[in-house]
């Protein structure tokens, strides 16, 4: 087996900044956040963060902060508890936390938080376990987790747990290897990892591999890069 092509990584994440004014970069134009995010931790696995200019990510993020505190996708797009994490999970690679209002941001995130203790994503109200990840990754990255209810939100996530072990997106629904890495991952920030049934979500887990090694991200469906990620990070 070669060796890592570390170099073209490099060239191809910097020049996916460059391309602007591609249909591509057009169309995806409300993730860049979540774009930034992704890349820049790519660099930083590769060690080769010191490339970019940090002023100017930085100044660009602080830029599609919204009144209500939260972040969108790019300049003067709507607010998301989404793009709040990637914006807040880039700041922290930075060591950049300090250039923003911390308790503005925690205060967006709380008032996403529903009596039953689910979140929403924005203000439009969908509810989804990925979104009760993010607020609590979100606040214990900012170090303001105790601003919410842990007790609902731990409460609400264990509600959509499965009988097959795994974990959907809301009550009842289908078990899935992102729903399950979110909820796991929440658990876990939260001490509450022994309201799991390791042995059943384990097996569940091992179902996903198919017989090319591939893993997939629910049953009968073929494997992909994605779900492989989720299971394998997931289960470390």
């Amino acid at each position: 087996m070669g060796d890592l092509a570390a170099e073209k990584h490099v060239r191809y994440i910097l020049s996916v900044e460059k391309k602007k004014d591609s249909f591509e970069s057009v169309v995806m134009e409300h993730l860049r956040m979540n774009g930034a995010y992704w890349g820049l931790t790519a660099l930083d696995i590769l060690g080769k963060l010191h490339v970019v200019d940090v002023d100017e990510v930085v100044s660009w993020i602080i830029s599609c902060q919204h009144e209500s505190g939260g972040f969108g996708g790019n300049v003067e797009h709507d607010p998301h508890i989404l793009y709040t994490l990637s914006a807040v999970q880039v700041l922290a690679l930075f060591n950049k936390l300090d250039v923003i209002d911390v308790d503005r941001v925690t205060g967006y995130i709380v008032s996403l938080q529903n009596e039953d203790g689910s979140f929403s994503g924005d203000i439009w109200g969908e509810v989804d376990t990925r979104f009760s990840y993010i607020a609590i990754c979100c606040l214990s990255i900012l170090r303001r987790l105790d601003r919410i209810n842990v007790e609902k939100a731990v409460k609400y996530i264990i509600s959509c747990k499965n009988m097959d072990g795994g974990f959907g997106c809301t009550p009842g629904g289908e078990s899935h290897a992102g729903q399950i890495f979110c909820c796991v991952g929440a658990l876990a920030i939260t001490g509450s990892l022994d309201l799991i049934d390791k042995d059943l979500l384990g097996w569940w887990l091992c179902e996903r591999q198919v017989k090319s090694g591939g893993l997939n991200g629910r049953p009968e469906k073929d494997p992909d890069i994605m779900s492989g990620m989720l299971l394998m990070v997931g289960s470390i």
